[in-house]
């Protein structure tokens, strides 16, 4: 009998496995479709809270979204510009950038001669290059900017979840047979995820106004570049900042030297430092209980799954398949796998509650019980 349960529930662990393969590959095969979707899901929840502030002002829903959409479509217009413009400027501008590059690194080149290592001006292009600085962002960018391509379905498809957002968590509840909104996996899902996009934006548009005046008073040449990439880059969690300091940096040091290149460096590792560990901690709290490790892998693989929009919504995609299994018995365990070590021990502390609470009443219940039957027997 053993054997049965056994060997059942090996089969049912293959079939769940070979069922994730499978629907893995039709997201992967699907996602010049998917990605707009998602896409548009995270852009309606940011929006959201904006309707509902304009709705409380007694203007009319469908105004308030027409107003959030023009808004809209004129904030992408003006990056779309902004960054091709940008980059077509740059491109020009590199062979003079490669000259600069050769004049930083002369004097470092002079000094190893005198300790018989010499090494060509070719090699340190190679390895220094100020396009590839820039190709590595673009590169990432231009993911973006194809699901922007799509910008009409995408506007379409905010609109008309924007005008189901009321009515979203009640179905949620009804398509997970829970008409009595029970199920409280879903009412923290939803919360969790707006309260994450809204403060992610939030300090996102704050690094990236701190770093845009900082280069400008640096002297960094598209400093309103930089700051809108540090902006976008910042919700890639863990890398993403990194990768939008690099081109910066490389670009402060070709122009004015390493003393620029250093300042600009700090400048972008004090930013992220204090928004990353006390601005942001202190209005999104324990965040989304997901652990450190997990964030970056979830990184890694929302990255290969649907390209730089997957890496830009890695954390908010996770807690979705986090919330889902929580609210499964046979997936709980894997739930907690993914979760911060604060979040279990918390769960653990409230568990410790409820079993202590629950064995100083078990004595109580017993001691009125036996007053009880004494009292009974007297009376008899």
């Amino acid at each position: 009998m053993k054997g049965l349960q056994d060997s059942s529930m090996a089969i049912r662990s293959f079939i769940v496995m070979a069922c994730l393969i499978v629907i893995m590959a039709g997201v992967k095969a699907a996602s010049p479709i998917v990605v707009p979707f998602v896409l548009s899901a995270f852009l309606a929840m940011i929006c959201n809270p904006a309707i509902v502030t304009m709705t409380r002002y007694k203007i009319p829903k469908g105004v308030a979204v027409l107003i959030l959409m023009l808004f809209i479509v004129l904030i992408g217009l003006w990056l779309a510009s902004l960054i091709g413009s940008s980059i077509n400027e740059f491109s020009k501008q590199v062979p003079v950038y490669r000259t600069q590059l050769i004049d930083q690194f002369s004097w470092i080149l002079e000094k190893l001669k005198s300790f018989n290592i010499h090494i060509s001006k070719d090699k340190v292009l190679d390895y220094f290059d100020p396009s590839v600085a820039l190709s590595m962002t673009t590169n990432m960018l231009s993911g973006v900017g194809n699901v922007m391509a799509n910008l009409f379905l995408i506007i379409l498809t905010i609109v008309f979840m924007l005008f189901e957002a009321q009515t979203l968590p009640k179905k949620f509840h009804l398509a997970l047979d829970d008409p009595d909104m029970r199920l409280k996996q879903i009412d923290k899902f939803l919360q969790s995820v707006n309260q994450y996009m809204m403060i992610k934006t939030l300090v996102s548009l704050a690094t990236g106004a701190v770093v845009g005046i900082g280069l400008t008073i640096i002297g960094v040449d598209y400093a309103l570049l930089w700051a809108v990439i540090a902006f976008l880059f910042n919700y890639i969690p863990n890398i993403g900042s990194i990768i939008a300091a690099v081109p910066a940096v490389l670009l402060a040091f070709i122009q004015m030297g390493p003393g620029a290149a250093g300042i600009t460096a700090a400048l972008y590792l004090g930013t992220n430092t204090v928004m990353g560990n006390v601005v942001e901690p202190k209005y999104m709290g324990k965040g989304l209980g997901l652990s450190t490790l997990v964030v970056f892998l979830s990184l890694i693989f929302w990255g290969w799954m649907l390209g730089s929009v997957g890496m830009l919504l890695s954390v908010p995609l996770t807690m979705i398949v986090k919330i889902g299994l929580e609210s499964s018995q046979s997936g709980n365990w894997l739930s907690i796998l993914l979760s911060d070590a604060s979040e279990l021990d918390a769960e653990s502390v409230e568990n410790t509650a409820s079993v202590d609470s629950e064995s100083e009443a078990q004595p109580k219940l017993i001691d009125s019980a036996n007053q009880h039957k004494q009292e009974n027997s007297q009376d008899s």
